[in-house]
């Protein structure tokens, strides 16, 4: 993509933005529900824990600044497997946000049309922002803009008219609030559950991870300043605002509107009928975050061969349609099935979000295990990861933990993983695609084998085996297509510890049967001593991958790089390199995704 069409600040902040501002629509409402008069103090805890998330996400993103979010981390300083749950847990936690995003903006809708068909009208806000994902990010970032600032502009509004309205009222309502008694009884339980629910209000921080290569230099970090601020201030200010205006039953009694109810008590129906509008726009945001957000995610692990090379065909905006609509059809799908009742998606979402959150850290911890050697413009201290660790930890737990309100509904964990199972069974089948092929080939053999020796007893012809044949014969076609694929690792002299552990992840974690093992010559020198013994090593250690050494005369970068991945026909994100220092002359990101594997 070229510098000119990529996104500034502003841009990417409203993209992500209007996905972790819209929380304040209903995350006052729901830490109230739990935490009561001290559901503010939840929501400035919830703040200082995203602001550790800051330095985290700074510190993985500058070092690797690919898209894919916690999967790019993991899959740069783990295995596969494990970047591909960081992936599933990603996805889930997209469409839930998807799907319930622009359920609710049709729910404040129905507040001003009253006969509009919800589940209808849903599916026509997911297929708008399809659409608007589909003719290109720079298009889609317009509309997040407008929605943004107008969203920002109305929380101000807000805030100011209840500000006046209090000053007139006096603190009468705050005081009785205070001395309400808990729903959990003591103020800790109370703290800690309020705690776990306002996590939620932090939705959305992730998503700009998931499409950095669309952002300008140096734009990243600012996303996450932006984010951070705009949430440490609303969610706690307005849950504040809201019990010095209401009594708490009658907070719990507009959860789903509380904005509206409290603009039109401190100013009148013009301010709830704006709230109302703000509210429909700001969550059909989200939803576009949630589409643009996927989308990248999605491009990612499908060039890492986790789905079908189908899905990379692109249009002449540059977008992956077929992956915006596959995602449009899912969201529609997990409408219908749960006919809109967005409180079963709800611990899809909750547990989905933490857990990537979680491995985030987790992704950061082994960062600075294992590629202590990469540069990266801020680091995030060990104290900050334990602690945003812990943190998470505790807000699943307690989600978890809470028992929904009507004894009917399933809890959290039991909804979570009635979606996450399928979703991560597709994942491993396509991880291991080969293995699962020639089980099958030998399976339709042992069960042929019997009838075979019948067959070949009496001397007959038959379709049956020229079936089985043909199926067998189809099936090692797959495998050897799958197969073909040729990987690179670059090397300026590793030992044969270093050559052996690229060799072992590579048969672990990719489908190939030949890897081209590259050195780069400057003009005079020589290959590293006992390199090529060490390589003919592994060739005799590792038989069933043909491994190629190839001597180049030539300078390495992305100049290079992009030379050989189209004389080769591999991509570059199946070339591998071994960490590199401060003293290397290129970031990461104009290696055109070559990952790291030492």
């Amino acid at each position: 993509m070229k510098e000119e069409k990529k996104l500034g600040e502003l841009a990417s902040t409203a993209i992500c933005g209007n996905d972790i501002s819209s929380s304040v629509l209903y995350v006052s409402a729901l830490a109230i529900g739990f935490a009561g008069q001290y559901a503010w103090i939840t929501l400035l805890i919830v703040a200082v824990v995203l602001f550790s998330f800051r330095k985290i996400y700074g510190e993985v993103v500058g070092a690797l600044p690919l898209n894919g979010g916690a999967y790019n981390a993991l899959l740069n300083t783990t295995s596969k497997s494990m970047a591909s749950l960081a992936a599933c847990l990603t996805i889930l936690s997209y469409m839930a946000t998807a799907v319930i995003s622009a359920n609710e903006a049709m729910h404040y809708l129905a507040h001003l049309i009253p006969s509009l068909p919800i589940i209808i009208a849903t599916i026509v806000i997911l297929a708008i922002f399809a659409f608007l994902t589909i003719s290109g990010i720079t298009e889609s970032a317009k509309v997040a803009i407008g929605i943004f600032l107008f969203h920002l502009v109305t929380m101000v509004v807000l805030i100011g008219s209840i500000i006046l309205y209090i000053f007139n009222i006096g603190i009468e309502n705050l005081l009785a609030n205070w001395h309400r008694p808990l729903t959990f009884g003591s103020i800790g339980m109370a703290i800690f559950f309020g705690f776990a629910a306002s996590m939620l209000g932090i939705s959305g921080f992730e998503s700009s991870a998931n499409f950095v290569e669309e952002q300008k230099k140096g734009v990243f970090p600012k996303t996450l300043r932006n984010m951070w601020i705009v949430v440490s201030v609303l969610n706690p200010l307005i849950a504040f605002l809201a019990i010095c205006v209401l009594p708490i039953p009658e907070i719990k009694l507009y959860s789903n509107a509380l904005l509206s109810q409290i603009g039109l008590i401190s100013t009148g129906e013009w301010l709830a009928f704006i709230i109302s509008i703000d509210a429909v726009l700001v969550l059909s945001g989200a939803v576009l975050t949630s589409f643009i957000g996927v989308s990248g995610l999605l491009e990612r692990i499908t060039l890492d061969r986790i789905m079908p090379n189908f899905f990379l065909k692109k249009n002449k905006k540059g977008s992956s349609y077929r992956i915006i609509i596959l995602f449009f059809l899912l969201s529609v799908s997990v409408l219908l099935i749960t006919k809109g009742n967005v409180t079963l998606l709800a611990g899809v979402y909750t547990l989905s979000f933490l857990s990537v959150m979680a491995l985030f850290v987790i992704g950061n911890m082994l960062l600075k295990i294992k590629r202590k050697r990469l540069p990266r413009p801020e680091k995030a201290k060990w104290t900050a990861l334990i602690f945003a660790l812990v943190a998470v930890t505790c807000a699943i737990i307690g989600n978890i933990l809470i028992v929904p309100e009507n004894p009917a509904e399933p809890r959290n964990v039991v909804v979570f993983l009635e979606y996450f199972i399928p979703t991560i069974l597709f994942l491993v089948i396509m991880l291991n695609r080969t293995t699962l092929l020639k089980f099958l080939i030998n399976f339709i053999q042992y069960l042929f084998a019997p009838i075979k020796k019948a067959i070949d007893n009496s001397n007959l012809e038959v379709p049956l085996r020229r079936a089985v044949v043909s199926i067998s014969r189809n099936l090692q076609k797959n495998i050897n297509r799958i197969n073909q694929q040729e990987f690179v690792f670059f090397t300026k002299g590793d030992n044969v510890a270093n050559l052996n552990h690229v060799m072992n992840y590579i048969r672990n974690n990719e489908h190939t049967k030949k890897i081209r093992i590259v050195t780069i010559l400057k003009e005079g020198e020589k290959v590293a001593e006992n390199l090529e013994t060490d390589i003919n090593v592994l060739d005799r250690m590792y038989p069933e991958i043909d491994i190629h050494f190839i001597k180049l005369m030539d300078k390495f970068g992305p100049e290079l790089i992009d030379k050989l991945s189209n004389e080769w026909h591999i991509p570059p994100n199946f070339m591998f390199i071994g960490s590199p220092g401060d003293r290397f002359p290129y970031r990461i990101e104009e290696l055109g995704g070559v990952r790291l594997i030492i």
